[in-house]
């Protein structure tokens, strides 16, 4: 039978491969954080935008009122 040399574990290693999986977690919040908030940012911009145009639209409908109220 052929035997198969299996890793030495000790007490660093081991703590080093918790370590590292915690960062990998860590990492891992992060990017669903940073998702979070692109998709959060994109709404307010689409908000903002749609505040924009309807600020655009009342001062061209005001500009068109008053032409046609100047108008005989």
């Amino acid at each position: 039978m052929a035997h198969e040399p299996r890793p030495f574990l000790c007490a660093p290693g081991l703590k080093i491969e918790s370590q590292e999986r915690m960062s990998e977690l860590k990492f891992a919040q992060l990017h669903q954080s940073l998702a979070k908030i692109e998709s959060m940012m994109e709404r307010l911009e689409k908000r903002l935008w749609l505040t924009v145009y309807g600020v655009v639209a009342v001062i061209l409908a005001q500009f068109v009122q008053s032409m046609l109220d100047h108008l005989p």
